[in-house]
């Protein structure tokens, strides 16, 4: 049999079977597995001083050269094991390589927590001879298990959206699949090997057979801590929308000043441009803006000590003004294919021309209304018109910058007024000039139509954005 695979790693965990596991892969004809190759404490195993005739150091210097090694293995398939604070230079190696085969090898999280700390009470990591088990029970601490699941569960997140981006698979195994002979030939087989067993090792022994909670000192607080998590993320606010890239080419920075504005779509760009020309004495056509990634780099590294930032908007005060300037308005700057489809197809009621003096307050409010149910459904995914950076989420664009670079500052639109001279100060510009707010409303501004109702509709809508940034209920526009 011909494997499709040059080496493989084993994703795995303390306490999750991977010793276990690894016995039984070396016990197949052409397969050998080097401990944790990549532990940061050791090579190998605890006790080894080299791999292949790498050591260690070597291996600090060039993580590469071991797998080579490992991969060169004449008439064998090489691997290792690799847990989430193994070399991160490996993880990145392992998974943009397709002749890598990937298994994945997962436990009950609470499982091994309990596994864990008892092994560290008692020192025994491996048992060999039922005789010698040493037994002890673990004290569960409810906020170290939550980091604990939480470190678990974002690595296998990791593991998985890489491999989905790459169109790779792995063969997953879980702990109780460990004591399959029928899964561990499945594995042989989907490695690619020929050799299959007959029976399971039997020189390691599980060493805490027990239920879980007779291996705690505290059961009733596993119990209580149980009871207020949420495993399947019933409380998660739901995120249809597509994802969104860093969008450089929309970045501005300042003419001479070491300031970098990441805007989001929506927001006060026109005011925040107007301020950075006035910090330098220039006009905003002199901004830089329209860079490509590479341009930016290079802007980067010409302005050492910059800083970067963001400005948030009240979604209710964002989606208003996003309304009144790409839907209701007809002339430049309207969305105008858009704002046709939303008047025929889902009935917003906007003028055909644009608004003119008979278009009432009541008007106002109808249509941005029927905007706003057209909103919803968009950013579900669930209609044919773009899901349009404007009014997709903050919280989604502001995810995309994290891409390439997270901003330093993420300011409120509110506190610009103070905020903006002061960064300004902190990058050395003594005189700052004062923000001025220059908005673009439509014939009735957001306060004229603005209750309690509608305010549920908007946060129904970014409840993402006002859970992640505190937004409260609109109150009324910043002064």
């Amino acid at each position: 049999m011909t494997s499709s695979f040059d080496y493989f790693i084993v994703f795995a965990e303390m306490r999750t079977g991977s010793n276990f596991l690894e016995t039984n892969l070396n016990a197949l004809d052409g397969v050998l597995c080097h401990g944790e190759a990549f532990n940061p404490n050791f090579i190998g195993y605890p006790n080894k001083t080299e791999i292949l005739g790498v050591s260690q150091d070597q291996r600090e210097a060039d993580p590469a050269e071991l797998i080579e090694r490992i991969r060169a293995q004449p008439d064998v398939l090489g691997g290792f094991r690799y847990f989430h604070d193994h070399d991160p230079r490996v993880l990145d190696l392992a998974l943009e390589d397709p002749r890598c085969a990937k298994i994945v090898l997962t436990r009950n999280p609470l499982e091994s927590y309990v596994s864990l700390k008892i092994a560290e009470q008692t020192g025994q990591w491996k048992l060999a001879n039922i005789k010698r088990r040493r037994e002890a029970k673990a004290e569960f601490d409810a906020a170290e298990f939550a980091i604990h699941l939480e470190t678990l569960q974002q690595f296998q997140i990791t593991l998985l959206n890489r491999l989905q981006k790459s169109g790779q698979t792995a063969f997953y195994v879980a702990y109780e699949d460990l004591q399959s002979v029928e899964v561990m030939n499945g594995l042989a087989k989907w490695l690619g090997v020929s050799s299959r067993l007959h029976s399971l090792d039997e020189s390691l022994k599980r060493q805490n057979p027990a239920p879980i909670l007779a291996k705690v000192s505290n059961p009733d607080d596993v119990t209580l801590a149980m009871a207020e998590m949420d495993p399947f993320d019933l409380a998660r606010t739901p995120n249809f929308e597509p994802r969104r890239g860093p969008a450089v080419p929309k970045y501005i920075a300042a003419a001479k000043s070491p300031l970098l504005y990441l805007p989001v779509r929506g927001g006060p760009e026109i005011a925040v441009s107007a301020w950075l020309a006035a910090l330098d004495g220039v006009s905003v056509d002199e901004l830089t803006c329209g860079m490509n990634q590479k341009q930016l780099r290079q802007w980067k590294a010409h302005n050492t000590g910059f800083r970067s930032f963001t400005v948030i908007r009240h979604p209710a005060e964002r989606i208003h003004e996003v309304f009144c300037r790409r839907i209701l308005n007809a002339g430049d700057g309207s969305y105008g294919s858009i704002r046709e489809t939303l008047r025929r197809r889902f009935k917003v009621p906007v003028p055909k021309d644009g608004p003119d003096e008979a278009y009432s307050r009541d008007d106002h409010r109808l249509a941005f209304e029927a905007f706003l149910d057209f909103v919803k459904p968009n950013l579900a995914g669930q209609t044919s018109i773009r899901v349009d950076a404007e009014w997709g989420s903050q919280s989604q664009a502001i995810s995309g910058f994290a891409e390439i670079g997270a901003p330093d500052l993420i300011l409120r639109e509110e506190d610009l007024f103070q905020d903006l001279p002061a960064l300004a100060n902190r990058v050395g510009c003594k005189s700052a000039p004062a923000f001025s707010d220059i908005r673009q409303d439509g014939p009735y501004r957001l306060g004229e139509i603005h209750d309690d109702a509608l305010e549920k509709r908007i946060a129904s809508i970014y409840q993402r954005d006002y859970l992640l940034f505190g937004f409260e209920p609109w109150q009324g526009a910043p002064v």
